[in-house]
């Protein structure tokens, strides 16, 4: 009987790794929009953003929360690349871009939607859809009211555009507002500790199992860099002149009845759960679903975010 030598078998068995290989490297199926990872400058920062999809498809800007960037929107760009052109960066103190010294920087949401805005204008985007999550409502409400014939809708998840939105679990928080010295310690112990981190993501989901450990512990690492415990305490010192602006916003949803589509996750700890609703009191029909997903929606419902951002956009 011949014996098959290992110099056989090893070459059998390269020969049956072809397939994969091709596909792995993108000749068999190649993708045909792939994510770019680019930096621009702006107003003098370097800002990272990503992008994705056809140059002449319908353009979506997404805007993320704390702590994140915008890699919470790569389940997205996986997703939606094929048809919509996704533009997503990070903003300055978060992710890639520069983290400037915050005694020369203002690290204010008023700052960030004229970076944006101007971010904007640099790439060439003359008409979009705003993608807005936590942090990124504000910022994003900024830039809509700055540029409303940019706009062509608006898409919530998880953000909150009242003064009830909040919930109780904010007293801490408004109690910095008040008064900032007293209440730092309190605050960055509240705001930025790995429980809260964890409990952004996974709220009160009793399947934990479907989260990705990694999604917090980065984010929590994030926050423990040199410099970011009083970037974020400047930012969300900042976050009181949202609440004052909360009136502008319903105003401006009232009187132009937007086209808006708001997603939520009904394990989100961070706002108050009636948020959703009060959207649709501002705008009767705006799109409103409520998902089996957290604070980060994306973690767990990505595909059924995709198909209601589908049909929202058609």
């Amino acid at each position: 009987m011949q014996r098959t030598t290992a110099a056989q078998i090893a070459s059998a068995m390269l020969v049956s790794l072809f397939p994969l290989l091709a596909i792995a490297q993108g000749k068999e199926h190649p993708v045909e929009h792939p994510t770019f990872y680019h930096t621009i400058e702006i107003d003098g920062l370097s800002i990272f953003y990503r992008e994705a999809g056809p140059a002449d498809g319908p353009t979506i800007l997404l805007l993320h929360g704390l702590p994140s960037s915008s890699r919470m929107f790569e389940p997205l760009f996986a997703r939606l690349s094929d048809r919509y052109h996704l533009i997503a960066p990070d903003y300055p103190g978060f992710g890639h871009s520069d983290w400037p010294d915050p005694k020369k920087f203002a690290y204010t949401f008023d700052h960030y939607a004229e970076i944006m805005n101007h971010f904007t204008e640099v790439l060439g985007l003359s008409r979009y859809t705003i993608y807005m999550q936590d942090y990124g409502v504000p910022v994003g409400f900024r830039t809509v009211l700055a540029h409303p014939d940019r706009i062509e809708a608006l898409i919530v998840q998880d953000g909150v555009a009242h003064n009830e939105g909040l919930g109780a679990n904010w007293k801490t928080r408004r109690e910095f507002w008040k008064d900032r010295p007293a209440n730092e310690s309190a605050l960055r112990t509240n705001l930025l500790s790995l429980g809260t981190t964890k409990t952004r993501h996974v709220g009160d989901d009793p399947n934990v199992q479907r989260y990705d450990p990694d999604l917090w512990t980065d984010e929590f690492y994030f926050l423990n860099q040199p410099g970011q415990a009083q970037i974020q305490s400047d930012l969300f010192y900042d976050y009181r002149t949202n609440v004052d602006a909360y009136p502008k916003w319903q105003a401006w949803m009232r009187e132009k009845q937007p086209r808006l589509l708001v997603i939520w996750g009904k394990h989100d700890l961070s706002f108050d759960p009636g948020e959703p609703e009060r959207y649709r009191k501002d705008v009767p029909n705006a799109q409103v679903h409520i998902l089996d997903a957290g604070h980060f929606a994306l973690d767990t419902a990505a595909d059924q975010i995709a198909e209601l951002v589908r049909d929202f956009m058609k």
